[in-house]
């Protein structure tokens, strides 16, 4: 015979049921709120705290907790009880209506607001408007860009790709391959200040330019081993040169996956009579606006990072040293890039993004 503590039976009026579904579909809402909602929805339809649990990817004592605290107090019961400390001056009320004015509305002759201008708006202090877009992640004056493939055959890339890099060919090498072009040999009209205890590297903010490179780089995504080489220009000339490095490199005994974007020189005519010639090499082009596909580029960015950015070079042979040094230092000791998001999971997510963008565009979000 089971035992346990019984279920508290959880029935909704009208009014309360407005409340959640409101809770739910506002794109507003905390996080935690909602969560609270659709729990407190799926107990009104009969279900037990373990079905819930399963059907919202939480714990039954979770469920078991909200549950217990709506029949307890209906819905003051989902906000979260007071802390130890002195009386709020600041209603529930007062912080979602900030959190929907920063949302849905921008100050006078401004594109975002500000904690002051917030604080002026609504009679509070600039500190309780940074508590509160701290405490619900909002961030007015940080801003990022975005791009949607357009690629008619996004869905058939992306699986492609990915399905290379979990589960590669065998008797086979797969190259994530691109150029990072136009690198510029910067170096700083005055002398470096190093770093010293409490003081940060210095540098002056202007530079001289002493010329441009181009590097072409192939990683070996289940190595991390990568081939790199500096040209002059970034033409399919350049290209071929380079492919030819890449089969030098390889043995020959293996077929050569090549993972590439959309660049016209990796489609030239002197590239295809290149490949037709070398039937081993397989070319695998990433969806348009895409190359967050392809795994090179975030090599590039460590290089970015590590070298280049706070490097001074007084020359385009300085700083090719320095390229060719940062590779040969990640070849001694290389380690692959991990991918583990499946093909499944990222068009997900991008149709996720996708149904938001669109719906903001709308203005039905």
């Amino acid at each position: 015979m089971r035992m346990g503590r019984p279920t508290a039976e959880l029935k909704l009026t009208d009014d309360e049921r407005t409340v959640l579904e409101r809770y739910v579909r506002r794109g507003t809402t905390a996080q935690r709120l909602v969560v609270r909602a659709r729990i407190v929805l799926a107990c009104a339809e009969g279900l037990d705290n373990k079905k819930v649990a399963r059907r919202l990817r939480t714990s039954a004592n979770t469920v078991g907790k909200w549950r217990g605290r709506f029949v307890e107090a209906r819905l003051d019961g989902l906000l979260d009880e007071p802390r130890p400390g002195a009386p709020r001056k600041i209603t529930d009320d007062q912080v979602e209506a900030i959190v929907v004015k920063t949302l849905e509305s921008t100050p006078k002759g401004a594109t975002h607001w500000s904690t002051r201008q917030m604080a002026k708006a609504v009679g509070l202090s600039h500190d309780s408007i940074s508590r509160i877009w701290n405490a619900f992640g909002l961030k007015p004056h940080q801003t990022d860009s975005f791009q949607l493939s357009k690629d008619p055959l996004l869905i058939e890339k992306v699986r492609d790709i990915v399905g290379l890099y979990m589960n590669p060919p065998v008797n086979a090498i797969v190259l994530s391959t691109d150029e990072k072009s136009q690198i510029q040999a910067l170096n700083r009209t005055q002398p470096l200040l190093p770093l010293r205890p409490g003081q940060a590297e210095r540098r002056t903010p202007d530079y001289e330019r002493h010329g441009t490179t181009t590097l072409f780089a192939a990683l070996d995504v289940a190595s991390g081993n990568v081939i790199g080489k500096c040209y002059a220009r970034h033409r399919a000339v350049e290209f071929r040169k380079f492919l030819d490095e890449v089969d030098a490199s390889v043995p020959p005994e293996l077929d050569v996956h090549l993972v590439v974007d959309n660049y016209a020189t990796h489609k030239a005519p002197i590239i295809k009579a290149w490949l037709a010639k070398r039937p081993r090499y397989h070319m695998h082009f990433t969806p348009t606006h895409g190359s967050w596909l392809n795994q090179v580029e975030r090599w590039f960015g460590l290089l970015t990072q590590r070298q280049i950015k706070r490097g001074a070079h007084k020359s385009v042979t300085a700083l090719k040293a320095a390229i060719e040094e940062f590779l040969a230092a990640h070849n001694a000791d290389p380690k692959p890039f991990v991918w583990t998001k499946s093909a499944d999971d990222i068009l997900a997510k991008i149709a996720r993004f996708a149904t938001r963008t669109v719906a903001a565009a709308d203005g039905t979000n």
